[in-house]
């Protein structure tokens, strides 16, 4: 009724930015349902399905975000094991090399798979990144 505007902004007054690249990258994975071929049910309805296949799974995005540039790498792998994030974690240096970034420390969320994982704290320590 004033006419004054209300809504919030889209930027957040709390974003930061690291001062230079490749000194902090966040490392998360996204779990995935797998759709069949020729949809789902949506598509389909409840009651067919387009094939007897069930439970088809998931695919896990495993992703690698620069957080000055926000440049990210990212892979999708068949499970969110740590010998897997461990693979995953040798993968994005050489494609942040091409781009002039080298990893100096790494964030991730409190997941087993990372905290526990012996292969995970050894692909941290090859490449030559701290632990945040």
């Amino acid at each position: 009724m004033t006419g004054q505007v209300i809504r919030a902004c889209r930027r957040s007054a709390n974003r930061y930015k690291h001062d230079r690249p490749g000194s902090l990258v966040h490392i998360d994975v996204k779990k995935l349902g797998r759709i069949p071929d020729g949809g789902a049910w949506r598509a389909h309805g409840r009651g067919t399905r387009p094939s007897s296949a069930r439970g088809l799974g998931y695919d896990y995005v495993h992703a690698a975000v620069d957080d000055h540039f926000r440049l990210a790498y990212a892979e999708i792998l068949g499970d969110e094991k740590g010998a897997t994030c461990a693979g995953f974690f040798i993968r994005p240096p050489p494609f942040y090399a091409g781009h002039g970034i080298t990893i100096e420390r790494v964030i991730t969320d409190n997941a087993f798979n990372y905290r526990r994982s012996r292969d995970f704290a050894a692909a941290a320590t090859a490449i030559g990144a701290g632990r945040s």
